[in-house]
């Protein structure tokens, strides 16, 4: 088997090993009781806003590209969002997609490097909003953050254990980083890469359409879980609900399992217990946003057999 099929394995088996646990754990009855009278009109509602929710990311990804100096169109751009959408569906980790779309974007430019960075650096501007969103969130919901402080004791560790721990990950990281950079190869590069950080996210001009781009992106994927709420009969109410979301959402984005699927049921469920909440109602839940955001990534299916269209223009 090749490296690629191993990683494709054991993400598998961690992402059945997940939803086997969370299965194993909750109430399945009453979790198959959300989804016997489901509202299709609410489900419809939700797969429309997904239509937004690309063309604003594609066009955030065409801003970013510019910047750097490439040429994209939007009818491209969101084109090859939908593809890398769905193959973060189907392919292991949830990156791979985005992967796949700097790579044809890169075969298509003289400039490899900044294909790349373009791609890196429009989806940091999404995962930093939704950081963002997540800090607030935890802000809303003080039942939330006091479930958390409340559990760490249990789980072995405290508050200042917690910090210590993230102190040594950031040294970790900055060492590496320190080490890296000796090198004259690696140096050329990362400079490289941090100026067109600045010219396509930072700069006065640019930053606030990238922030506001991605806020929007976040709010709408906030609207399709709230829509899936509604379509299940979630009896939590939606005041309460939208700041539960976002760290579930930040689950997701932890490229451990294909798409997500069980880290961010177990992130539901974990929520919902934390806030008092059953936890089969934020498993169901994701199960059911899990399956739309699949649907919705559909027309990506059909790119993979159409006739490759340029991406330059």
């Amino acid at each position: 088997m090749t490296r690629a099929g191993w990683r494709f394995t054991l993400r598998a088996l961690f992402t059945a090993a997940l939803l086997g646990t969370i299965v194993w754990r909750i109430d399945l009855t009453a979790l198959a009781s959300q989804f016997q009278d489901l509202d299709y009109k609410r489900l419809a509602a939700a797969l429309v806003l997904t239509v937004p929710q690309v063309v604003i990311s594609a066009w955030r990804w065409r801003l970013t590209a510019r910047c750097v100096g490439l040429r994209l169109t939007l009818g491209a751009a969101i084109r090859e969002y939908y593809l890398a959408t769905f193959l973060n569906q189907v392919l292991p980790g949830g990156v791979l997609g985005d992967a796949h779309r700097a790579w044809r974007h890169a075969r298509r430019d003289t400039d490899t490097a900044a294909a790349w960075h373009a791609v890196f650096i429009e989806r940091f501007s999404g995962q930093l909003s939704l950081a963002l969103v997540t800090v607030v969130a935890l802000w809303q919901a003080p039942a939330l953050t006091a479930g958390v402080a409340q559990r760490l004791p249990m789980a072995g560790f405290s508050a200042i254990q917690a910090f210590v721990v993230l102190v040594a990950i950031l040294l970790l990281i900055g060492s590496a980083g320190a080490v890296a950079y000796r090198y004259p190869q690696t140096r050329v590069s990362a400079i490289r890469f941090l100026g067109n950080t600045h010219r396509s996210l930072l700069a006065r001009s640019v930053w606030p359409a990238q922030f506001a781009s991605s806020l929007l992106v976040v709010a709408s994927y906030i609207g399709v879980f709230l829509l899936c709420a509604q379509a299940i009969a979630l009896a939590t109410p939606l005041d309460e609900l939208i700041w539960l979301i976002p760290p579930v959402l930040m689950a997701m984005a932890v490229p451990l399992s294909i798409a997500g699927w069980g880290l961010r049921e177990g992130a539901a469920a974990v929520v919902w217990t934390l806030v008092g909440l059953p936890a089969h109602e934020g498993v169901a839940l994701s199960l059911c946003y899990g399956a739309l955001v699949l649907v919705s990534s559909s027309p990506g299916a059909v790119l993979l057999w159409w006739r490759e269209p340029a991406l330059q223009g």
